[in-house]
This record gives C-alpha cells, structure tokens and sequence, in this order.
C-alpha cells in the first residue's frame, strides 16, 4: 500500500526521508552490527547519538548555555507535576486556560499548591486567546504557565503573556520547531515530542539553570527532579533510546531543510492554503478567531454531524486519514505538521472542494 496523508494530530507524520533512513540502519547502525533499539545507553555509540541531537536541537533554537536540554519520559502529562514540584517555592502559579491541556496543567498544579486562573478563553469553547496584557499577577506567585499552541482548538499564542517579571512556562508540543522562539522569554520551554518532532515516548525540556536546584516540594520523587536528569544528562535511568534516535534524525533534517525561518514559511504557506479556502467555503468553516489560529492544527465544521462523519469516511477512503476532530469539539481537524507536504494539504483542499460540490 502506498503511504497516506497523515493529518493525526499526535502521534503523528514524519519525514519520510527520516523514516528511510532508520529503515536502512534498523539492523547495523553504522557499522555496531546492533540496532539502536538493542545497544546500551551507557555506550560511546549511543553518547554519540544523545550527545549529537542535544548539538543540534540547541543549533536549530539557538539554545543559550544557561539552558538545559533534558529529553524525558512520561509525555507533557508527568511534566505537569513535575513543573510545581520543581517551581512552586511559594506554592502558588498562575494559569492561563485556552484548552484542554492548559486545563489539565492546571489541575495538576492544584494538587501541590494555589493555582490561580489568570485568564480563560473557555467562555466560547477555547476558539480564542485571551488578552494577556495586564492579568492579576500577585508578587507571590511562583511563575505563569501556558499551553502555546492548542492542539484540539487550533489555536495560538501570537504574542507572549506579559508575566510582569514572573517565569513563563510554555508548554509547545504541538508547534515545537515549526518557527523560531526566543528562549531566553521562558523561564521553562517544554514538549511531548509526538506532534512534530519524533516518537511518541519522548519530553523535551529546555530550563534555565538557575531554576534546576535542590530546593523541590517535599516528597519530589528522584525521577521527576530537574537537578537529577540535568547532572546525569538525561541518563539518570535508561532513556527512550531509540525515540531520541529519532528524534535526532529530524533535527538533522530540519537543518538540512534550511532551520525553524524556512519551516516556518512553509507552514504559513500550507496554512494560508487551507484558512483562504475556509474562508470562502459555503460548506466548512474554520472555528478560531481568525487572529489567534494556529499554523499546526487547524478544526473545521460543516454544522451537521452526519455530513461531518460522511466527509470523515470518504475523506479515508481518499487515502486523507486522521482527520476526525478532537471528541470534545467534534467536526474535522487537520494537523499539517512540519512533515506534512504541501501536496498533502493541496489534495486535502482539493477533496473538499468536491465534497463541496457534490454535497451543496
């Protein structure tokens, strides 16, 4: 069978290119005679790989030094706890809640502290991101955390809250690598790895040194202190080997494909593609403020569920997969991560402009 479009939001496609190659090194990475999946962590063969990946994600972000670099386990989910437990001196963070996952964070801060919603866009069903010019930051609070880009909304922060001095925490799974950031506005820059990058499997955490330290909540378990993963480089415990592997892979193909400036003119190019068809459908529309939308996940309804399933099944068929929408929104979503070719999104458009047709 000839491969899909894959438009999952997570996990989700990856670059062919990379997926040849770790077909071609599956039973002999260069020369070891042993697969990645089978060598030890502890190994100079796989220093290498770990040690290469690091090299180059902090090339592709332009990573200061005082950052580190941890590649994790237990997904974005663990890493909720693991930000109060590690931040919460005072006990008390604010939140800012544009989804389900900004939702989750902060129930999880809760159990360990005061968590404080700043700001909420869940009056119209997270379709927007609320003003955070001026949010009722106290001088107690620990820090201010957010979700950047909201996989099931398909929204995203164009511009950074205004934290008043506080440590921004972003949580950027889904919209990791697809543009440049300036790291040194966060405090903390963390993400599952399964939206755009690699395997699911995999945390990548970019923290400020100055805020790995001994001083966590009591009863912080080993694993989930920041200052352990950072004084063993990641390799406290065995890692997800093979899934950093893969990782490493796609950053060498995001330098080769000209860095984060380039991919992120090619997912606005993408984009613009499905949101100017949006825009003028008498069938679809887009459900996000058109200034808040997101250039990796983009939900679209027709206002009927039957017709929703129909475009959902026929799509399938046309070998356009995944497009489902979240169960808490419904409708369709399309996520056209950095591994989704333009074509893809063309053909997907092309469908619809069909569908449109024969469904008027």
């Amino acid at each position: 069978m000839s491969r899909v479009y894959n438009f999952s939001a997570g996990p989700a496609v990856l670059p062919e290119e990379v997926l040849k190659e770790a077909a071609d090194e599956m039973l002999d990475y260069k020369g070891s005679g042993m697969s990645v999946m089978e060598m030890s962590h502890r190994s100079k063969v796989y220093d290498n790989i770990i040690k290469e990946a690091e090299a180059d994600l902090r090339e592709l972000m332009n990573i200061p030094d005082n950052y580190k670099v941890l590649f994790l386990q237990g997904g974005a989910s663990q890493f909720f706890a693991e930000v109060p437990m590690n931040l919460m001196k005072n006990r008390k963070a604010g939140y800012i809640l544009t989804g389900q996952w900004a939702k989750k964070a902060f129930q999880e801060a809760k159990l360990f502290g005061e968590a404080v919603e700043l700001a909420s866009s869940a009056d119209e069903t997270f379709t927007y991101i609320p003003d955070c010019s001026d949010l009722p930051i106290t001088d107690d609070m620990d820090y201010v955390y957010i979700c950047e880009n909201n996989t099931i909304y398909g929204t995203k922060y164009k511009k950074l809250p205004n934290t008043k001095g506080k440590i921004l925490v972003s949580d950027i799974s889904s919209c990791f690598l697809s543009e440049p950031i300036d790291v040194t506005k966060y405090g903390v820059v963390y993400g599952g790895v399964q939206k755009n990058v690699g395997p699911a499997g995999v945390v990548i955490a970019i923290i400020r040194e100055d805020l790995i330290t001994d001083e966590v909540l009591p009863g912080t378990p080993t694993m989930l202190k920041w200052k352990t993963q950072a004084d063993n480089d990641s390799l406290y415990n065995t890692p997800p080997c093979y899934n950093i592997y893969i990782c490493g892979k796609v950053f060498k193909w995001l330098k080769k494909m000209g860095g984060l400036s380039v991919m992120k003119e090619r997912n606005e190019e993408k984009a613009k593609i499905l949101y100017d068809y949006l825009d003028q459908s008498k069938l679809f529309k887009g459900t996000v403020r058109k200034e808040d939308r997101s250039l990796m996940n983009v939900p679209f309804v027709t206002g009927d569920k039957d017709l929703d399933a129909k475009f959902v099944k026929e799509a399938e068929a046309a070998g356009l997969v995944n497009l489902k929408g979240h169960r808490t929104v419904g409708g369709m979503r399309a996520s056209i991560y950095n591994a989704m070719p333009k074509e893809g999104v063309v053909k997907l458009v092309e469908f619809m402009k069909k569908f449109e047709e024969e469904n008027a």
